[in-house]
């Protein structure tokens, strides 16, 4: 439904991007499932006991700011660049400033080679040029990006819209106890 390449998945499942410090990029529009597809893959790093971190990336950009205010950025900047999984989901669609395209260059560059990246978007990589809003800097993280990237593509239906007219909404706990009482009554 949201044609996912299943034998490309099944080959990241194995992790073998994360000791080749590859970057991992899920592409498709809202709800085929790109958020879902990065924490299983981040799940699975765990099993292989890789860590992991994760950020949206509005939320990344705030934590950053506020970590910089609090003189705790050193901190924060060494957690981030020390995980060998870093999940950076909901690239886009808003134009990054000045800052964030400094912190992203930031920790981009720290990771490059060294660790793994997986990045959710709903734009396709084509587009992310745009996004950093400068040409410089976008030359910069997208090599860094996209060089020795695995894509995965996705597309088709919101699989929360498909899965809301295929299958009723799932009974509470305690409604399936009230059934089971009215049943054994009746």
């Amino acid at each position: 439904m949201r044609q996912l390449d299943r034998t490309k998945f099944e080959e990241l499942t194995k992790c073998d991007w994360i000791v080749d410090h590859s970057s991992v990029l899920i592409t498709g529009p809202c709800g085929v499932g790109k958020s879902y597809l990065a924490c299983a893959l981040g799940h699975e790093a765990c099993r292989q006991e890789k860590t992991v971190l994760y950020f949206r990336m509005p939320r990344l950009f705030q934590e950053l700011e506020t970590a910089r205010t609090a003189e705790t950025y050193e901190r924060l900047f060494k957690k981030i660049i020390r995980a060998d999984v870093l999940i950076l989901d909901d690239w886009g669609p808003d134009l990054m400033t000045a800052g964030q395209r400094r912190d992203l260059m930031e920790v981009v560059d720290a990771r490059y080679g060294r660790k793994a990246t997986i990045i959710t978007s709903q734009l396709p990589v084509e587009k992310w040029y745009d996004v950093i809003a400068d040409p410089t800097f976008a030359d910069a993280i997208l090599d860094r990006l996209v060089h020795r990237s695995h894509r995965v593509p996705l597309d088709g239906p919101s699989m929360r819209k498909v899965n809301s007219t295929l299958s009723p909404r799932k009974p509470s706990f305690a409604r399936i106890l009230q059934e089971q009482r009215h049943a054994t009554a009746g």
